[in-house]
């Protein structure tokens, strides 16, 4: 039923989702009272409490992009994707070192991954969805072109870093949370945020360089800028310091369009068994917003 409501859907021009999407992130926001306080309070936390009508929209035009990005023939969804910056990208593919491209949830993360591997081979990390209804959506329609797709788990890990040693991309969403023992305590926006440790190991582990990217929702349904910055942070000392570093790369690069960032995305949880950051590191960084 949902593979078919995607399909459906999928048949509208941009332009409608996006205006149909932000319809349904005011209905899901005035209707959800958990929803509406999570995305309040996080994008409040980050400082940008003046672009929350703005992210209200942007979230529920985030969904309803799904479909066509997901389900619309493959050649009308690349026409809207529009790359911006690819000479440092370029530069480091030719260096045949690997590549890690990091990927928060800011703009259209899906349709990024999708245009980059019309350019070259691309493994992406994923999490196997929990439902068995949306797996045809989250792993049958992402895989497209040369996009290939590694589970968060120990296999995914080694398909990963298997890629890197041969010379070719990989993308991860850093700004996911991470399951027991794989990430650490480290600042994200002035909260300790459990974060992934795993970028920072497989750039030590290969010497691949890093790039940040994101596609920015253009208005009006016009498509998407395709975005990518060099990551210039240092991945020195403890796993929680080159978390740190990861969590404020991406802390500038959503400065850029926060209102696309996915702020009702339970971004501060405790993963089952991980222990709570420690009351004092918690309470200084509260006290320093």
């Amino acid at each position: 039923m949902l593979v078919r409501l995607f399909r459906l859907l999928s048949g509208l021009p941009l332009p409608v989702l996006h205006g149909l999407g932000a319809a349904l992130g005011w209905v899901v926001y005035l209707a959800s009272p958990s929803y509406r306080r999570r995305l309040k309070d996080n994008i409040t936390r980050a400082g940008y409490a003046g672009s929350l009508n703005a992210a209200v929209a942007e979230a529920g035009r985030n969904i309803l992009e799904l479909p066509f990005v997901w389900c619309a023939e493959s050649e009308r969804v690349l026409r809207t994707a529009h790359v911006e910056n690819w000479d440092a990208v370029q530069a480091a593919l030719d260096a045949k070192r690997g590549l890690i491209f990091l990927t928060p949830h800011l703009g259209c993360f899906e349709i990024l991954a999708q245009k980059v591997s019309t350019i070259t081979p691309l493994t992406v990390m994923y999490r196997p969805p929990k439902k068995q209804a949306l797996k045809p959506l989250v792993e049958g329609a992402r895989a497209r072109n040369t996009l290939g797709l590694a589970p968060a788990t120990l296999s995914g890990v080694r398909t990963l870093l298997k890629k890197l040693r041969q010379g070719e991309p990989i993308g991860i969403l850093p700004d996911q949370v991470p399951q027991e023992g794989e990430g650490v305590w480290a600042d994200f926006f002035g909260k300790p945020a459990y974060t992934m440790t795993l970028p920072a190991k497989l750039h030590q582990m290969t010497g691949a360089p890093i790039v940040l990217a994101y596609g920015e929702r253009l208005p009006h349904g016009r498509g998407y800028a395709l975005r990518f910055v060099p990551f210039e942070g240092s991945l020195e000392g403890t796993p929680e310091q080159q978390a740190r570093a990861i969590n404020a790369a991406m802390e500038e690069l959503i400065s850029r369009c926060p209102a696309q960032y996915f702020w009702s995305y339970n971004r501060y949880k405790k993963p089952d068994d991980v222990e709570a950051p420690p009351e004092s590191a918690a309470s200084a960084q509260e006290g320093s917003r």
